[in-house]
């Protein structure tokens, strides 16, 4: 009896003990600046009036036209890009990546080509 007794006051010291640390630290870190955060923190209190308030009431027309403004301006380079792909560079396989087709030479004078690595 007398040991259960004195285990229960022996955990309640404890757990006092450590609530009122905790509070402490707490209350230390938010006197002085630290490493983490050297600047104090400023708390500004604006009266009710000087606050903006933003109502959020759905999408815009604004929003709605700027929306179909990237729409159109993404198809626009994606044609762009498209007619690109038509020229000769792209769309015939002899040039092999290359702005202007290879020369084509005898087999005893091909050259190693950097771009390709095709010899010709």
């Amino acid at each position: 009896m007398r040991l259960t007794l004195s285990i229960l006051l022996v955990l309640c010291v404890l757990t006092s003990f450590a609530q009122g640390r905790k509070q402490k630290r707490a209350e230390d870190t938010q006197q002085g600046p630290t490493s983490l955060d050297p600047l104090p923190r400023e708390e500004r209190h604006l009266p009710k009036q000087a606050r903006k308030r933003v109502e959020s009431k759905g999408p815009t027309y604004n929003s709605e036209k700027e929306y179909y403004e990237r729409v159109e301006a993404f198809a626009k380079t994606r044609r762009k890009n498209e007619k690109m792909l038509m020229s000769p560079q792209y769309s015939d396989p002899s040039y092999f990546g290359h702005k202007r087709p290879p020369k084509k030479r005898p087999p005893h004078k091909m050259k190693y080509c950097k771009e390709c690595g095709i010899r010709h």
